[in-house]
């Protein structure tokens, strides 16, 4: 009599695990760079973001002679003011989306002018960062450039560097409020 035997398919338990080892190592080595990655890509949006906030706030400041009030905020820039006098002079929406953006996490933005940090006359903005706390270390700031970066460059808040955009109007933005336009 013949045996028919059987041809076994599938893997082992050994097998299995080896690759499932694999796996886990692999994951172990890139995962924390594929995650570094992502961190340093909202950090560079957000710090993108708040150059688009200072630009619009430039184009605010030429109509308007003057920088939106920390009470006003960042609203003067999709919205027109109550007072008629001024409501003429506005020029807005100063933002493409005519909406307030938010930071990479999805934080408002803190805005404040005069302002209370820094050493020049221009809006302070800032990202509560990844943490979603004000004045925290992960903060990204308009007023201080990064530790290692280039003068001019957005940053952190534990940074102790000045900022210095290298662009006169920001760091010199005084009106003549007797001109009218």
């Amino acid at each position: 009599m013949k045996r028919h035997q059987r041809i076994r398919v599938g893997f082992t338990l050994i097998e299995l695990m080896i690759v499932l080892v694999i796996l886990v190592m692999l994951f172990a080595i890139a995962g924390p760079r594929l995650l570094g990655t992502q961190k340093k890509a909202d950090i560079k949006s957000t710090k993108a973001q708040l150059g688009n906030l200072e630009a619009s706030l430039k184009l605010y400041a030429v109509d308007m002679r003057t920088f939106p009030s920390t009470e006003d905020g960042l609203a003067a820039l999709i919205k027109p003011p109550a007072d008629e006098a001024k409501a003429r002079k506005w020029d807005g929406p100063y933002l493409d989306d005519e909406v307030i953006p938010a930071d990479a996490w999805g934080n408002a933005f803190v805005y404040e002018y005069p302002p209370t940090q820094g050493g020049r006359d221009f809006p302070n903005i800032s990202s509560p960062g990844l943490d979603g706390e004000p004045d925290t270390e992960d903060d990204i700031v308009n007023w201080r450039a990064t530790e290692d970066g280039e003068d001019g460059e957005m940053g952190t808040m534990d940074s102790g560097d000045s900022f210095d955009s290298g662009d006169s109007m920001s760091t010199d933005m005084s009106f003549d409020t007797g001109d009218a336009l």
